[in-house]
């Protein structure tokens, strides 16, 4: 028997949030409504989601904090969901570590995609890295990116990162030296979720770079006004 996946929902408008149990239990999902940020991380532990439904707007801890607190321990997939549109606030989401962001009223179509989308790139990091026959993954001196089983090794240690962050490094890293725009990036990781929001790029590169220091034969460049690149360098 197919184990159930588990979507933990925090929403304080519980009517909202046994709307969105509605529609994921009909996709076979199992969901948990909790209402406020502090039940939010103490069901972390009980309930074990596969992923997480945040709104910001809590009473009490606010979605900004539990994704804060989820993140410091956690790759586990967040999407956020806000009455707030602005790009400041989906941008300081994105910069907390949420891989999706939804603005409220949602179409439930679009929800329930979104869900599945980023259940099916997310993978737990390996503690090791084995070697597998007809991996997809790109090598640089100090630097193993595996698309295959999702996992980043750096100076020797295994990086843990989410699925957009790995794919997006992988991405330029498969390519060295080519330069890509913020939009054609948009289209390769990200596909129609994000496009003309450019900053999403932005975020991404600024995590991966906190994360992954320039090496003396590569590095993650800005070609400013235009994009980004992989670029290895010449060892003089």
């Amino acid at each position: 028997m197919v184990t159930k996946q588990k979507i933990l929902i925090v929403d304080d408008d519980n009517n909202i949030a046994e709307l969105i149990s509605l529609y994921l239990t009909k996709e076979c999902f199992d969901t948990l409504i909790v209402n406020d940020g502090e039940s939010a991380l103490e069901s972390l532990k009980t309930f074990e989601p596969n992923l997480i439904l945040l709104d910001l707007m809590l009473p009490g801890i606010d979605g900004y904090e539990v994704c804060r607190s989820v993140r410091a321990n956690s790759n586990i997939p967040i999407i956020m969901l806000s009455a707030k549109g602005e790009i400041f606030d989906k941008v300081l989401g994105l910069e907390l570590g949420a891989d999706d962001y939804m603005e409220k009223p949602f179409d439930s179509k679009e929800l329930v995609a979104r869900v599945k989308a980023v259940l099916r790139r997310y993978k737990q990091v390996p503690t090791a890295i084995e070697p597998v026959d007809n991996t997809k993954k790109v090598e640089y001196t100090d630097l193993v990116i595996n698309l295959t089983n999702y996992s980043v090794l750096y100076m020797g240690k295994v990086v843990e990162m989410p699925p957009k962050e790995l794919e997006l490094l992988y991405f330029l890293a498969s390519s060295p030296n080519q330069v890509f725009t913020r939009e054609q990036l948009l289209d390769q990781i990200w596909g129609y979720e994000y496009i003309g929001d450019t900053r999403t790029v932005d975020v991404h590169i600024k995590r991966l770079r906190e994360k992954i220091n320039d090496h003396a034969e590569w590095g993650l460049a800005t070609v400013w006004g235009i994009g980004y690149k992989f670029e290895t360098k010449s060892r003089g």
